[in-house]
């Protein structure tokens, strides 16, 4: 019976407050997720300068570890979602374990990938000892525990494949809430802790998400839910797993590439100075406090577009697609607004210098300028996702955050200086809003359910 409601929600409900029920929490589940690294960023602001040079090189290390837990577990909830329109309820069972199994063999990954890669990283951006130092003590923590956001975040998927939207919200934030509270205690030694600085930062990071993923988990297991973990039935797919990595894979590296992103234009910067680096690390985080909710957007529309694609129901498709990008612009347009206004304001949370004052708020206006823009790319990303066109998604994403922004950086730092570098965004973000509406409207011509009668 829950399960017959749950599909007739997906296909009859209509389709804005369907929308915004499935996407309000997970946008506030990805708001709080990114308050992990920037509540650590706040906080050893304050404990010095170096420490928060270390945490921003240490970042494309971390959202590295982000990229492939959301990639895998958006991966499977495209994979459900589709079956469940299916009415294939079996292989969705199925596709639980793979997606545990899958989670296990990451953990894996990045432990042997922190023990190798992670002194060597930062010696390509600095000779510093002290923020070397500092840098691969926060990162050894947050990489080698990866087990936890990897496990927390496929049963977060898992759950928002069947509609489920607010469990994973309320998880996300009890770990989110024990990071802000254990952050200072740790950094700082208050209440009779020892004071470690970046490191308890990492270890306060690592606390929350273990929190959190064991509720997770705790939740997934001891409730009745549409999906079942079956042992006994389950016996090893590799199509399916296929299936999975064909939109997990370039899920996983368009967000990855967001880290060679950082890497890349990190190595530009520090041509200027260490604290332009800084800079822009703090930039990054402000930023996903805008970019964050449309990402938990994409969440809510994923599994709606993947349902009514395999039940092959254009018309919920579209006007899906539709609701989404104007949420998705309202949404950037806002935060644009707001970098635009307020810079100032925003780099205080972070303890800037006068001299950061000085270079970030033309940072934050020009950059922000491309939020628009992305705001397209994104949605009609994730409709690619869902639909399992997952190369479109990827080749939107090189547009918008390889392609062109790195060579274009480099070209006009030469002419124009820092400024160059953040006017590189908005052309970015362009192209790729390009790249993505004509992306659709090929598949539009070619694919079977616009050619129904």
């Amino acid at each position: 019976m829950e399960q017959t409601e749950q599909r007739n929600k997906m296909g009859t409900k209509p389709v804005f407050p369907l929308l915004m029920s499935m996407a309000f929490p997970p946008m506030l589940s990805m708001l709080i997720q990114s308050m992990y690294n920037i509540v650590d960023s706040m906080f050893v602001a304050r404990f010095s300068q170096n420490a928060l040079t270390a945490v921003s090189l240490a970042f494309p290390l971390q959202n590295l570890v982000l990229s492939v837990a959301v990639g895998a577990g958006v991966g499977v909830n495209s994979y459900i979602s589709r079956k469940l329109g299916a009415r294939d309820k079996d292989a969705a069972n199925a596709a639980v374990t793979h997606g545990f199994l899958l989670s296990f063999a990451h953990a894996i990954f990045f432990v042997l990938f922190g023990l190798v890669a992670i002194k060597p990283f930062f010696r390509m951006f600095t000779d510093s000892p002290e923020i070397i130092s500092l840098a691969c003590d926060y990162s050894y923590i947050v990489v080698l525990g990866a087990f936890a956001q990897l496990f927390h975040i496929m049963v977060e998927k898992l759950l928002q494949s069947t509609g489920r939207m607010l469990a994973p919200m309320l998880l996300q934030t009890i770990g989110a809430i024990a990071n802000i509270i254990l952050d200072p205690i740790l950094i700082f030694g208050l209440l009779g802790a020892p004071r470690m600085g970046v490191r308890g930062a990492a270890i306060a990071t690592l606390m929350g998400q273990i929190l959190s993923m064991t509720l997770s988990l705790l939740v997934f297991f001891l409730r009745d839910q549409d999906l079942r973990m079956d042992l006994k039935k389950f016996r090893p797919d590799l199509r399916a797993v296929a299936q999975i990595y064909a939109v997990g894979v370039p899920t996983m590296l368009m967000n990855a590439l967001g880290s060679l992103l950082v890497t890349l234009l990190n190595s530009i910067l520090i041509r200027f100075s260490e604290l332009a680096v800084s800079v822009f690390g703090v930039y990054f985080k402000l930023q996903t406090f805008v970019f964050m909710p449309v990402s938990g957007l994409t969440q809510g529309a994923l599994p709606i577009m993947g349902y009514n694609y395999g039940a092959q129901n254009r018309r919920r498709l579209l006007s899906t697609l539709r609701c989404a990008v104007l949420v998705a612009v309202g949404i950037m347009a806002a935060g644009n607004l707001l970098f635009v206004l307020i810079p100032d304001k925003l780099l205080l949370l972070f303890n800037a210098s006068p001299e950061m004052l000085e270079m970030g708020v033309s940072a934050l206006r020009i950059i922000s300028c491309s939020y628009i823009f992305a705001a397209v790319g994104l949605i009609f990303s994730t409709m690619f996702q869902a639909v399992g066109k997952g190369s479109y998604s990827l080749t939107v994403f090189l547009m918008r955050q390889l392609i062109v922004v790195v060579p274009l950086a480099f070209l006009l730092s030469r002419t124009l200086g820092l400024n160059g570098i953040w006017l590189s965004f908005p052309i970015a973000e362009a192209a790729g809003a390009i790249a993505a509406v004509l992306f659709f409207l090929a598949f539009r011509r070619r694919d079977a359910i616009f050619n129904q009668s």
